[in-house]
């Protein structure tokens, strides 16, 4: 799994791609000028970097996602739990849940992912 971690202007960047994908790379360069007020050559190489990091491929001037972004936001929250919190998901809760009151509706949704996790067992 690619690197979980982007900095703002990368996190900025790669919603554009996984907004928009497939793009080719003009159309990319055309979005990034107009929506980060970049030039192509920044373009060019933060892409490069978030294609070696495993995130997006390039081909034949066509970008497209190698991890889509609820892949890579499962990996960053697992990571986050797993760093912070021994890899136990209660725990998380539980801290989360100190600061944070969750409505009923959330539990109510809560419930059911579980129930349905219950029943894929």
């Amino acid at each position: 799994m690619a690197e979980n971690r982007l900095g703002l202007a990368e996190k900025r960047f790669a919603e554009i791609i996984w907004e928009q994908e497939p793009m080719t790379t003009q159309e990319l360069v055309a979005i990034c000028k107009e929506v980060l007020d970049w030039k192509r050559t920044t373009t060019y190489t933060v892409l490069k970097r978030l294609c070696e990091r495993g995130l997006f491929e390039m081909k034949d001037s066509v970008v497209v996602s190698l991890v889509s972004k609820e892949e890579f936001l499962a990996a960053k929250s697992e990571a986050f739990v797993r760093e912070n919190f021994q890899g136990s998901l209660p725990a998380f809760l539980n801290a989360f849940t100190r600061q944070q009151k969750l409505s009923a509706a959330e539990l109510a949704e809560i419930r059911a992912m579980l129930d349905s996790y219950a029943k894929e067992e």
